[in-house]
């Protein structure tokens, strides 16, 4: 991982950026360097910087980047960085350019501005951590591909998803003039961009790796000896004696058996206890009601969720947040076979609520619900929260960036809004029409799991709401299929799969449930 370390007194090293701001009320006339830094610099040094501004494009705009050559002179390269408003975000954006545009250099020392806060520190540190990730397979993946003997295969580049070609920057120094206001707020920043890391790891492993199982034991190596986090792990004996129907059909016609991964984080002075649950589909062929070719190549994303939560549960046991936090995955490989689940069976799903199968494609809530209905009877949470990739439809209502969140409490939605908004990851709130859950009614079961008459992102939530129980009034649901992969790099986006959903469980962790 990129190493940031703070530094005060005078900047060194061969490489230096400056901050930028646009042109704006404050200086209407051009763009400026964002206040004097408190890292000592030059005079001359920053009156030649302020001197090339007038001559560059969009100087100032969050994530522009400009690089000036100073032969024979230190440091020899001057990159300008533009931060926009200043804000969290536009420092966020200004450290992901970074990170792309200095792939020549192994060090550069960024001069904070004496009025820098904690935001821009978290929002430049994550900004640069999360750019500058890169999926690679393990080695002995690499090496079971060339052997052929069950690696990653054609279909697999290592590289995918990398922040650029080529990349070499090994470190940031960030220059103020005194560190120690920032240390704790670039620690945090770690943490969170630590944790989005390992959601995007496992959700970018191909399938031929990720199996039900093998997904359990990485997040048994991650949690293992850290205080305070407990884990059980249910195999397929369980959730037959236990009652988990919905996991057991979607898992039931691969030779991969599921399981139901059970992460918990225990501070001793926690007085409110938060269940996340995760879809974890490892792989999703639509089973009997089979995907086309194109719908298949990118479901190794479809456990985004799994990742997402046990994810932002380590990360809140790194952290020490002083809430109870459980994740709950519900993990199966959805397969074609003669053991497969068929349109049409009734499945009873764990608590006893049934559901009439109309479309084995779509098997997410059929696992999720069996999660939700254990947390409402076994865990008594104060709060419920799942996130799934669930549904295509909520990328032709709200596109490639955006998540689509319900919740049926104000206070709770404006509240995971708002820490999604803080983070940097968009979603949008979605209505659930009371006379649609007219489309959830079936003959022969309690529940459709899939009605033909459209709204499919609405009606999946409808159809996970009906495993609330004495939680319906606090709990959230989240679609994120579409935001958990991005097919370019974008800010602090890389190519594939984004880790959706980390940092906005973080924020909201930290600011409204302490």
């Amino acid at each position: 991982m990129l190493s940031i370390r703070l530094v005060g007194g005078p900047v060194e090293g061969d490489a230096l950026a400056l901050p930028v701001r646009p042109a704006g009320e404050s200086n209407p006339a051009d763009a400026d360097l964002y206040g004097p830094t408190g890292a000592g610099l030059p005079a001359e040094l920053t009156a030649e910087a302020a001197a090339l501004l007038p001559h560059l494009d969009h100087p100032g705009d969050a994530g522009t980047v400009h690089r000036s050559i100073r032969p024979s002179r230190t440091p020899t390269r001057l990159l300008l960085v533009g931060v926009g408003a200043g804000d969290e975000a536009g420092w966020r954006t200004a450290g992901a350019a970074l990170a792309r545009a200095a792939t020549r250099e192994s060090s550069i020392t960024f001069a904070l501005p004496a009025a820098a806060g904690p935001e821009a520190v978290r929002g430049l540190a994550e900004g640069l951590w999360l750019a500058s990730y890169r999926f690679r397979l393990p080695e002995e993946e690499r090496r079971g591909t060339a052997a052929g003997d069950g690696g990653a295969g054609d279909g697999a580049d290592p590289g995918d998803g990398g922040a650029g070609d080529g990349a070499t920057l090994a470190e940031v120094v960030l220059a103020v003039s005194d560190p120690e206001p920032y240390r704790a707020v670039l620690a945090a920043a770690r943490v969170v961009a630590e944790s989005t890391c390992f959601a995007r790891d496992l959700t970018n492993m191909p399938s031929s790796v990720k199996s039900p199982a093998w997904f359990a034991e990485q997040v048994a190596a991650a949690a293992a000896g850290r205080p305070g986090l407990t884990l059980d792990v249910r195999g397929p004996d369980r959730l037959v004696a236990e009652g988990f129907g919905g996991i057991l059909a979607v898992g039931g016609g691969s030779v991969r058996e599921p399981r139901l991964v059970e992460l918990s984080w225990r501070p001793a002075e926690a007085s409110r206890h938060v269940v996340l649950v995760g879809k974890g589909i490892t792989f999703d062929t639509g089973g009997i009601a089979i995907k086309p070719r194109e719908g298949m190549k990118l479901m190794r994303k479809d456990m985004g969720g799994a990742a997402a939560v046990v994810a932002a549960t380590l990360g809140a046991a790194a952290l020490n947040l002083p809430v109870r936090v459980t994740a709950l995955a519900p993990l199966a490989e959805n397969m074609l076979s003669g053991s497969a689940y068929r349109p049409g069976d009734v499945i009873r799903h764990y608590g006893g609520i049934t559901s009439e199968s109309t479309n084995t494609d779509a098997e997410g809530r059929l696992v999720v619900a069996d999660a939700m209905a254990y947390a409402v009877e076994r865990l008594a949470p104060d709060v419920l929260v799942d996130l799934a990739t669930l549904t295509g439809a909520n990328a032709v209502a709200l596109g490639k960036r955006t998540a689509a969140l319900y919740s049926e409490n104000d206070e709770l939605a404006a509240a995971v809004l708002g820490a999604a908004d803080a983070a940097g990851e968009r979603a949008w709130r979605m209505p659930l029409p009371a006379d649609y859950a007219e489309y959830l009614g079936s003959e022969i079961a309690d529940v459709f799991s899939a009605p033909d008459q459209g709204a499919g992102s609405v009606v999946a939530a409808l159809f996970l709401r009906e495993f609330t129980g004495k939680l319906r009034d606090r709990w959230v649901h989240v679609d994120m299929s579409a935001p958990s992969w991005a097919d370019s790099h974008d800010g602090e986006l890389v190519k594939g799969a984004t880790g959706w959903g980390v940092r906005t469980l973080l924020r909201w962790l930290a600011d409204h449930t302490g």
